[in-house]
Order: structure tokens, then C-alpha cells, then sequence
């Protein structure tokens, strides 16, 4: 039993760290009414903590390999444990972003280590079960945090889905204390700073962008500025990582279009299967009255169907094409955000949500185990967690993209439905719908309260139906692309070693 204390110690921080990703989504309308905060607030309070999670993997990588991987995995369980402690206990929106965003760097840190702890824990036979179970982890915590994330939020406090974590972190550092060995630095290794910082830019001026484009306008000065300065960042990006010899990202790999085809699948599929959580969330108690708890087991459709096509099919998948796979399962994900803005009317209720998330859930099952072991196969084995990395960098940036993007389209057909129906100052309402306070909107109403219910439920309906549109082409697309670019052949030469990693 001893011999899994590492595989534990591991999947206590993926856990925690994945979990933190979506726990949010059914505690922001508790957070809004508490923190009397604005729309933009609320969805940097979830893009906050996704960002720097995804902009400082392959940079926080490098470092672990330079100061020992145990050291850089503990730093990362500390940090993410007191960032944890000031956000549950924090008084404004302004403190929780900022914890939110020193959240992000330690969980950087923790997912980073992770193919390191493991492959340096287990051998064989061994690896390819921690490599299996720590998998199964990873692929239900996502579709966990919003059940959780009501369970807290009602039982106690949205606050709670913070100080949850304190308990887990410090049981993962004694773990980690205890089961890992001290490693051994690469010492001559450098980090590839101008890379970090330039990539951190980008990612985090375009995820602002996207949300200031529903304040400011997508024609505006200020947004076309923001965008211009995000491209600008990109090129940068890429043209050091092109000169560096300590490139965080061989861009060598970008030939490679099996790989290609991995991180489009890995960008899509969390804006695909997720992103929408947030307004769902939010139309489903702020509109239709549901507790948190209620709100998070809509979800468990996904949750269930996720888990059980992973867990029951994932062992008989090992040796086939990854491609078919991965593409089914995203196809699936956009048929189930289509089902959904099909199925969501000015009447609807939770029920509505039933098949489009059983149909996700199938394919989040699908695709989400697959991708990092493809990715990981498909490029040389030197550069195996060097392309897992970015596969999960990837996921993350697109999740805090579909956040930023679908809360501006979700507001904006808001806007139009409230300012058809005549309602005055359409935008105000709209950005209060969008950000959880429909209830204070009604209190101020009125005799004209029945009215403005019903064009709140009809605005709320259609800027539903328009991000799961949204997001049901978007996991279509990305489906048919990893059809093309994912060939058997291109991902047929895995080295032993990895191929017992992707188990």
C-alpha cells in the first residue's frame, strides 16, 4: 500500500488545482451578492486563477527541473494553500483576483511536477496504473467542481470552496515530504524568461480584451488596441522561441500535424465542454431559483457519463488510433452543446440541460484521457513532457478564453432581448443578468416586476442558446480537424517507455 503514497500525494494536488478551475462557477452568484461586484469581476475571478495556470506551465517546468522537482511541487502545494486562505477570507473583489492569480502560479508549479513525480515514482507495470488512476482523476474534476462547488456554497459559504483546500494541501506536503526523494537539479539548464513573460502578455491582454469587448464594444479603439497588443505579444513569442536555446517551446514540434491537431483539441474541448458552466450556472439560481447544490447536480450527467466512459472503456483504448478517438469525443461535445441550444426556450428549466450534458459528457470521456499520452507519442520521446506541457497549457488558455468570449456574447444577445422588449438602459441589465443579480434587477422593478421577469428569463434563454451554439461549432470543428491532422501513422512510433506511460 505504501508503494501508491506517491500516486496519492500527486493526485491530491491535480485534483485540488483542477477542481479550482470550475468550483467557482456555482458560487458567483453567492460571490456577486456578498462582494456587490460587476460582471467583469466575476469573470476575472474565474480567468485569474486559469491564466497564469496556463501561461507559466512550461516556463514553472523549467524551473522545477533546475531547483529539483519535490522542491518546486511543495512550493507550488504552499503557495496555492495561502493564496486558498486569503481568498476565502478576502472582503472585495480587488483582494480575490489578486489571490486568485497567486493561486494560479502555485497550482503552475504542482502540475507542472507531475509527469516528473510520477515517472520518477513508479516503473513498468506500476507507471502504467499511477498513469491510469491519476487520469481518471484528472478527467472528473472538472465535471466535479461544480457539485462540490454548491455543496460548499449552500452548506456553509462560497468561501468554504477555498478553505477546503487548506486541509488537502498541507496532508499533500507531508506526503511529499515523506515519499518523494530530494531529486537532482539539472544544473547548465536555463529558464526561458523572455518566453514566460512574453507568452504570460499575450494570454493575459487577450483574455482582457475579450472582456472589456462587452463593455467598450468589439469596433472599439480600446478593444482593437488590446487585440493589436496580444498579436503583437504572439509573434514576439514565437519569434524568441525560434532564437532561444532554452525555448520553453520547440517550435520544431508545430511541424509535426498530428501534434498540431492535439493542442487544437486540447484548446477547444474546455471552451467546448465547460466554459458555458458559468452562465448556466447563473441562469439556473438567479433566474429559475435553484440552490447551489441544485445548480451543481445538473451537471451530473457529464460528470457521471465522463467518468464511466472513461473509467470503463479507457483500458481497451490503449492500443488504437488516438485520432478517431479523440475526434469522436470532441464531434460528441459539440453535438452536446448543439442539444442544448436546441432544447433551452424562454420557458425552460434544468430538465432542458439533461441530454446535451449526458451527450458532452460522452465525449469529454472520449477525448480528455487521450490527449496528454497522444501528445506525448507523437513527438520524440525527448520532447514528451515538454509536448504534454503544452497540451495542457492549452486546454487551460482555452478555458479562460471561452469564459472571456461567451460572457461577452452571453451579455451582448442579452442586451439585444432587453432592449427589444424595451426595457431601459438594456446594457445595465444585461451586465447585471450576466453577473448573477437578476433578483436585485426585479427588486427594483416595481409594478412592472412580472414584465421584466419574463424578458429576463427570454434575454437569459437566448444568450444561452447563443454560447452553446458557440460552443457546440467550436467542438465540432475542432473533432473534424483532429480527424484530418491525427493520423495513425503519426502517432504510431511511441517509445516503450512512453506507451507504459499512457496506460
Amino acid at each position: 500500500m505504501r508503494k501508491w503514497l506517491p500516486l496519492a500525494a500527486v493526485c491530491l494536488g491535480s485534483f485540488m488545482l483542477l477542481i479550482d478551475v470550475t468550483i467557482v462557477n456555482v458560487a458567483l452568484p453567492s460571490m456577486a451578492q456578498n462582494l456587490h461586484t460587476s460582471f467583469a469581476s466575476l469573470q476575472w475571478v474565474v480567468d485569474s486563477y486559469a491564466v497564469p495556470l496556463a501561461a507559466l506551465l512550461l516556463g514553472v517546468g523549467s524551473v522545477a527541473d533546475l531547483i529539483g522537482h519535490r522542491l518546486a511541487y511543495i512550493i507550488g502545494l504552499a503557495l496555492f494553500a495561502v493564496a486558498s486562505l486569503v481568498c476565502g477570507l478576502a472582503p472585495n473583489p480587488g483582494l480575490l483576483i489578486v489571490a486568485r492569480v497567486i493561486q494560479g502560479v502555485g497550482a503552475a508549479a504542482m502540475f507542472a511536477t507531475t509527469f516528473a513525480l510520477l515517472n520518477s515514482s513508479y516503473q513498468g507495470r506500476d507507471r502504467g496504473t499511477a498513469y491510469g488512476l491519476w487520469g481518471a482523476v484528472v478527467g472528473a474534476s472538472a465535471a466535479i467542481g461544480p457539485i462540490v462547488g454548491g455543496l460548499l456554497t449552500q452548506g456553509l459559504s462560497w468561501r468554504w470552496i477555498f478553505f477546503v483546500n487548506l486541509p488537502f494541501s498541507v496532508l499533500a506536503i507531508v506526503l511529499s515530504l515523506r515519499v518523494f526523494d530530494g531529486g537532482i537539479p539539472k544544473h547548465g539548464l536555463r529558464v526561458d524568461l523572455p518566453g514566460t513573460a512574453v507568452f504570460t502578455t499575450a494570454a493575459g491582454v487577450l483574455t482582457y480584451a475579450m472582456i472589456r469587448a462587452n463593455d467598450d464594444g468589439w469596433t472599439t479603439t480600446s478593444t482593437f488596441g488590446l487585440l493589436a497588443i496580444s498579436l503583437v505579444a504572439f509573434v514576439l513569442f514565437f519569434v524568441i522561441e525560434a532564437r532561444s536555446r532554452s525555448a520553453m517551446l520547440d517550435l520544431g514540434l508545430l511541424r509535426n500535424k498530428a501534434f498540431v491537431g492535439i493542442l487544437i483539441a486540447s484548446l477547444l474541448v474546455n471552451f467546448a465542454a465547460f466554459s458555458s458552466f458559468t452562465y448556466t450556472s447563473i441562469w439556473l439560481q438567479s433566474l429559475l431559483g435553484l440552490s447551489p447544490i441544485e445548480s451543481g447536480m445538473t451537471g451530473l450527467p457529464l460528470s457521471v457519463a465522463a467518468f464511466a466512459v472513461s473509467a470503463g472503456i479507457g483500458r481497451f483504448l490503449h492500443h488504437r488510433a488516438p485520432g478517431p478517438i479523440i475526434g469522436t469525443g470532441m464531434i460528441l461535445i459539440g453535438l452536446g452543446a448543439l442539444a442544448n441550444a436546441g432544447l433551452i426556450r424562454h420557458g425552460s428549466s434544468w430538465p432542458a440541460l439533461i441530454l446535451g450534458f449526458t451527450i458532452t459528457g460522452i465525449g469529454v470521456g472520449l477525448a480528455t484521457p487521450t490527449l496528454n499520452s497522444s501528445a506525448m507519442s507523437a513527438v520524440p520521446v525527448h520532447r514528451g513532457g515538454m509536448a504534454a506541457g503544452a497540451v495542457t497549457t492549452v486546454r487551460q488558455l482555452g478555458f479562460a478564453i471561452g469564459i472571456a468570449l461567451l460572457g461577452t456574447l452571453f451579455a451582448t444577445k442579452a442586451s439585444s432581448t432587453v432592449s427589444q422588449a424595451g426595457v431601459p438602459h438594456p446594457a445595465g441589465v444585461a451586465h447585471n443578468l450576466a453577473g448573477g443579480q437578476a433578483r436585485q434587477v426585479l427588486a427594483q422593478a416595481g409594478s412592472h416586476r412580472a414584465a421584466l421577469d419574463s424578458t429576463l428569463h427570454a434575454a437569459a434563454a437566448d444568450g444561452l442558446d447563443l454560447i452553446f451554439l458557440v460552443s457546440g461549432i467550436a467542438g465540432i470543428v475542432g473533432g473534424l480537424l483532429v480527424l484530418i491532422l491525427v493520423r495513425p501513422a503519426a502517432t504510431s512510433t511511441a517509445a516503450p517507455e512512453v506507451a507504459a506511460a499512457t496506460a
